[in-house]
This record gives structure tokens, sequence and C-alpha cells, in this order.
């Protein structure tokens, strides 16, 4: 995968609150999702489609730990 020239982004709703957050990155193909406390850690890719799913499912509270 290539991230050359990624924009790695947080949510506006990311606080400081021990390191848990994601980073997202829209790239042409696919979403590209990190850990924000490990960025040179894996990564996960998504397709538009799969991520805009995986958001809704968050939201409606269907995916809990």
């Amino acid at each position: 995968m290539d991230l050359t020239g990624a924009q790695w982004r947080t949510s506006r709703r990311s606080t400081d609150n021990g390191g848990q957050c994601v980073e997202v990155a829209a790239l042409p193909s696919h979403i590209a999702v990190r850990d924000s406390k490990n960025p040179r850690g894996g990564i996960l890719s998504f397709s538009r489609e799969a991520f805009e799913g995986l958001l809704t499912d968050i939201k409606a509270g269907r995916l809990t730990p």
C-alpha cells in the first residue's frame, strides 16, 4: 500500500484521553486507519463502502466491546 502523501487526521472530538485515538487517511482507492500512539505500527485498509458501513455501525451502537 502506497501511503506517500497520505494526510493523516484525527477526529475533532478526540481529546487527550489517554491516547485511545485512531488516525484516518483518505486515499484515492481506500481509507487507511492507524493507531495514533503507534503511527509506525500496522495499518488497516478499507474500501470506502466498507468504512462507511463501519462508521454507520459504530454510530448506531452495533459494535460494542
